[in-house]
């Protein structure tokens, strides 16, 4: 059985369905490229999945070694190519990082290195770049 199904609804959109949970995402083309940005972007999608992967391997970290991340979020900004052919050439990522105790500097560099080694951000193209910035709590 596939992951995911998505069919086009027609008008630069997409609806994806999880096909184990039944979850759905729509996707539009952005206001910049003839769309009417009325939900994510499949380019959205890309800085969200890094984010996600990331935010989910330090979880995986933190639960192993009984630290409660929970309430931390992530911001991401993504930039388009200027020129053709349109593509992601930038994704800068901002963790505001909570924890429910204090943090040693090798907990912290532990939760940082696992985030970076996240299936996704090894799986984008190495011209893409990555700026991930850390801001603990």
């Amino acid at each position: 059985m596939a992951t995911v199904k998505t069919v086009y609804l027609g008008d630069l959109r997409t609806e994806a369905v999880h096909q184990h949970s039944g979850t759905k995402i729509i996707t539009d083309a952005p206001l910049d490229n003839q769309g009417q940005g009325e939900a994510f972007s499949p380019s959205d999608l890309l800085a969200t999945a890094l984010g996600s992967c990331m935010m989910t391997i330090m979880g995986i970290v933190a639960r192993r070694d009984d630290i409660d991340l929970k309430d931390s979020a992530f911001e991401t900004n993504k930039m388009m190519s200027q020129e053709l052919p349109r593509k992601v050439v930038r994704l800068e990522l901002t963790f505001n990082m909570q924890s429910a105790t204090p943090l040693t500097d090798v907990e912290i560099k532990k939760l940082e290195r696992a985030a970076h080694t996240c299936p996704v951000a090894l799986s984008i193209h190495p011209d893409i770049e990555q700026v991930v910035t850390f801001n603990w709590n």
